[in-house]
């Protein structure tokens, strides 16, 4: 190596040396998911079982996690991130698909939503991170697009929100706008990495920790074959409510709430009444309010629906929340958003284009994928989360999968026995 080099390598292995855990493309051991261990929720999955079972549907996160517990406020610790989902992934951002809102409650934000009601298209990524970096994200979309040219076909970009503060040093601003474009340079078909990662890294998900989840079906040949992803953001719910295939795991697991580690308490007023970690476990009652919190739902499918039949399948979101305990309580931001990618470009300079449209009468078992669905991601969003602690020393307890399997049971819910742990999924 010649000597000039020396200093130069020396700085970036320094930068290196200094940057927070960020996940890219990480590959990730994949932990069971709801299926491993015999819970279905009905209906038959595509072959990833997840959102990217729909063709052309892109997935990238970027992790941030990185600082001690107990961090000065603003400087960490650092418990976030920011996913990037894309109808017709990069080579085809720039090209709108049909799409819908839906609001279950409205305590949170969709960026980008106004124009959605109005067009009845969305146009570029929907993007996830935390509650106060969300004009970060969304600055980072305009910028990422006018690199490529489409700043004016990506100029009111869409970028949605949960609230991570039970974890994360949530007024340090940790998402930059670079962590953003990360994600969108990074999207991809293929495995999507669930649990803490991406914009769900902090999150808490009815008293568990929480995170990214997702799942799809396939519906037969006899239906149209059409296949139904859903990828959640969850960080929703009270422990108490919380039931899979109508078995109150809640109650039977009413331990493992969240707690602090050390001698001090949480410096959150809202935390105020958070009990100290016991030795073992964690407290038994609850020491935050429950029932607060939010839920992303994004709803993909290559069906050929009308923007007003999309508004129809984004609804049916709120019928899987409901099955698992949530009640879209009046502090949780319950924003559901649901596209379909069959193709909108007129041939040639045509200013009128052609689309098919799916009878209603045809259309219940799409909204019965989509229940299920939106279950399976939230138990996968759990069951991929390890216990994490964050700001002030706060832990927040992954789902344990025995207690979960021995609920199953003991409701007869659950009859097979569960299938090996998978092997290393890469996504």
């Amino acid at each position: 190596m010649h000597a000039s080099w020396r200093p130069l390598i020396s700085c970036l292995l320094l930068c290196l040396a200094l940057l927070p855990r960020t996940g890219l493309a990480q590959s990730v051991t994949a932990r069971p998911r709801a299926r491993d261990l015999g819970i279905t929720f009905g209906g038959r999955t595509g072959p990833l079982n997840a959102i990217t079972d729909v063709a052309g549907v892109e997935v990238g996160h970027v992790t941030l996690i990185s600082g001690e517990e107990r961090g000065e406020p603003g400087k960490g610790p650092v418990r976030t991130g920011v996913t990037a989902v894309l109808p017709r992934g990069r080579d085809g951002v720039d090209e709108e698909v049909f799409a819908a809102v839906y609001a279950l409650n409205g305590n949170g934000e969709l960026t980008g939503s106004h124009w959605i009601a109005e067009s009845g298209q969305l146009a570029g990524p929907l993007m996830l991170t935390n509650t106060n970096d969300v004009g970060a994200v969304r600055d980072a979309v305009i910028a990422w697009a006018m690199k490529r040219g489409l700043e004016w076909d990506l100029g009111l970009p869409v970028v949605a929100e949960t609230w991570d503060g039970i974890l994360n040093d949530i007024y340090g601003f940790h998402v930059k706008g670079a962590h953003a474009q990360q994600a969108l340079d990074s999207a991809r078909g293929g495995p999507v990495a669930e649990g803490a990662v991406g914009g769900g890294t902090g999150m808490v998900c009815h008293s568990f920790k929480g995170g990214i989840g997702t799942s799809s079906r396939k519906l037969s040949d006899a239906e149209g074959g059409y296949t139904v992803g859903v990828l959640v953001q969850c960080n929703y719910g009270s422990r108490r409510l919380l039931s899979v295939e109508g078995v109150p795991v809640g109650e039977e697991i009413s331990d493992l709430r969240p707690c602090y580690t050390g001698t001090q308490k949480p410096r959150n007023t809202m935390f105020a009444k958070m009990p100290p970690c016991p030795a073992s476990g964690g407290a038994t009652k609850p020491g935050a309010p429950e029932g607060s919190g939010s839920i992303i739902v994004t709803v993909a499918t290559d069906a050929p629906l009308l923007p007003h039949q999309l508004a129809r399948l984004a609804r049916r979101v709120s019928l899987g929340i409901g099955k698992m305990g949530g009640l879209g309580e009046n502090s949780s931001g319950d924003i559901f958003l649901a596209f379909s990618t069959q193709h909108l470009k007129a041939p040639g300079e045509s200013p009128v284009a052609s689309v098919s449209v799916l009878d209603n009468d045809s259309i219940n078992p799409l909204f019965e994928a989509t229940v299920q669905a939106t279950q399976e991601s939230i138990l996968n969003a759990m069951l991929a989360a390890d216990t994490m602690t964050g700001v002030d020393g706060i832990r927040v307890f992954g789902l344990p999968k025995d207690r979960l399997v021995k609920a199953m049971r003991k409701y007869g819910r659950l009859t097979s026995t569960p299938a090996p742990a998978p092997r290393e999924r890469k996504p």
